[in-house]
């Protein structure tokens, strides 16, 4: 991937020890989200899940485990990824202590997900009894962790947007959409929904465009990068508020 082509006033990401770290490790999900199926399919049922607990009002504790599982579950593919890569480097002809080291990396990731199912069940099975007829009552009132399942689910598709359509650019700095614009504007539409109140709504969404701006201003990106950003952002936030308060 190359570098993003910035401005030579623009301080870049690489040049700091600490967020080039970040940069680093967002370049391996995005990779794995691009090339690997399954990661792709742990995304979307992570998102899934996650807005399940939002829809159910799950209890926080319950909220906690899911979050949990859900990060494991993608972070050994994440390390699936990474042996078969190392073992595709080291091996050039099919060898039967190549095929193991895979086969064990994914029985890992499939542990790990049967897991994750049997957690589900108990979760969302204690969620589905407390509130049973009465879910659609219960919802009337904002769940605690909207915001939570929100930025979530912002954040994952960001991460398929550059994954899938990015330019040149790495993934804190360039790609196909702003995630600042995407999560300034989650936040900003979140607080105007939540808020009830119009001066405090234009005050976020004025941030929000701040945000945006600056993404321009410094030639990270372009006005359509930032316009689908935000447009990501504002929208999982109103679909998300409309669903659990219908």
């Amino acid at each position: 991937m190359h570098p993003a082509r910035l401005p030579p006033t623009v301080k870049r990401v690489e040049d700091n020890r600490f967020w080039s770290a970040f940069d680093f490790a967002f370049q391996g999900i995005l990779y794995a989200t691009r090339t690997q199926r399954n990661m792709r399919v742990h995304l979307v049922a992570g998102a899934l899940a996650l807005f399940a607990t939002l829809y159910l009002r799950l209890e926080r504790a319950y909220v906690a485990v899911v979050v949990i599982v859900i990060a494991l579950v993608i972070a050994l593919e994440l390390v699936n990824t990474a042996i078969e890569a190392v073992v595709d480097l080291m091996t050039v002809a099919h060898h039967p202590l190549a095929k193991i080291a895979k086969d064990a990396a994914a029985g890992a990731v499939l542990v790990v997900s049967l897991a994750a199912i049997v957690v589900g069940y108990l979760a969302f099975y204690e969620g589905i009894t407390a509130a049973g007829a009465s879910v659609a009552v219960a919802v009337g009132t904002v769940p605690r962790n909207l915001v939570l399942v929100v930025l979530t689910i912002t954040g994952i598709g960001t991460v398929f947007a550059k994954a899938f359509a990015g330019r040149h650019g790495t993934p804190l700095q360039g790609g196909a959409i702003s995630g600042h614009a995407a999560l300034a504007f989650a936040i900003a539409t979140l607080i105007a929904l939540l808020g009830q109140n119009l001066l405090l709504a234009l005050l976020a969404i004025f941030l929000a465009f701040l945000v945006s701006q600056s993404r321009v201003e410094g030639g990270i990106h372009s006005l359509r990068e930032v316009f689908f950003g935000g447009a990501l952002g504002a929208g999982v936030s109103l679909a998300l508020f409309l669903l659990v308060r219908r």
